[in-house]
């Protein structure tokens, strides 16, 4: 099967999913669609492979095709993934924007080319380990991404992504209630947190979950925003009200540098 019908298949499937659902509500016609690639390196040379075919091959042919801000993150220096992880991040206006990509990148004769070298290497040297591919749905409170605008240098920049899995479905919808109606957005909003996005997780490994970007000018602004977030009498009330309890599980914090080529 072509890579362009089984997305197509599996965006498909998602909504009979959604709609079977009576927890899930119908999306916004606004509300955008994201993907999350997560590239698992072995060592130094694959994640140079990776670099070079993301900065010289897949993102020139994304912006060929309409999407011109895309995000690429690796891990900071002190996280024991650091050198082992590469994170891309791409909007999409629709659903079918996203299904309709590989086609689009298969009808691309300059990215066919430049990607032949990553595409087609041997068995014996892959370019990298493991990819995996999550799909997002973007929030009604913040229906698109946004970009930060710092004057610090990307090696210094944070970008932190967050996921929260919960116990239940149900759980996990009251945990996305809270960022919207529950005022959690407009909290990260007021304290200049600069998210670039919060969505709930359509199809990934750790479902259900939902996951959000916020950004910083270095480590410093990170951890004195957390301190200000917490210590905040917004987030004491709407953390203590019962109807919010126990909606996480888990909570998996990532730490991201920007790529000298990434768009955000």
């Amino acid at each position: 099967m072509k890579k362009t019908n089984l997305k197509a298949g599996i965006a498909i499937a998602l909504f009979l999913i959604l709609i079977s659902c009576e927890s899930y509500s119908a999306p916004r016609e606004n509300q955008q669609y994201y993907e999350i690639k997560i590239y698992r390196l072995a060592d130094q040379s694959q994640e140079a492979s990776v670099d070079d075919y993301l900065k010289n091959a897949y993102l020139p042919a994304l912006h060929r095709a309409g999407i011109q801000d895309v995000g690429v993150f690796k891990p900071v220096e002190a996280d024991t993934a650091y050198g082992k992880l590469i994170y891309v991040f791409i909007p999409f206006k629709t659903i079918d924007e996203f299904a309709g990509l590989q086609s689009i990148l298969d009808k691309d004769m300059v990215y066919v080319e430049a990607a032949k070298p990553f595409c087609d290497a041997p068995y014996n040297k892959p370019p990298y380990e493991r990819l995996e591919t999550i799909l997002l749905r973007a929030f009604a409170d913040m229906p698109t991404y946004a970009v930060p605008d710092f004057s610090t240098p990307p090696s210094e920049r944070i970008y932190e992504l967050r996921s929260y899995e919960s116990a239940t479905e149900a759980k996990a919808i009251k945990k996305i209630e809270m960022f919207n109606s529950g005022g959690e957005i407009a909290l990260f909003k007021k304290l200049d947190f600069h998210p670039v996005f919060f969505a709930q997780v359509l199809a990934g490994s750790h479902m259900p979950n939902l996951m959000y970007m916020t950004t910083f000018s270095g480590i410093k602004s990170h951890d004195h925003h957390w301190k200000t977030f917490v210590d905040s009498q917004e987030w004491k009330t709407l953390s203590a009200m019962d109807e919010y309890r126990n909606t996480v599980s888990k909570a998996n914090p990532f730490l991201l540098h920007p790529t000298s080529y990434s768009g955000f």
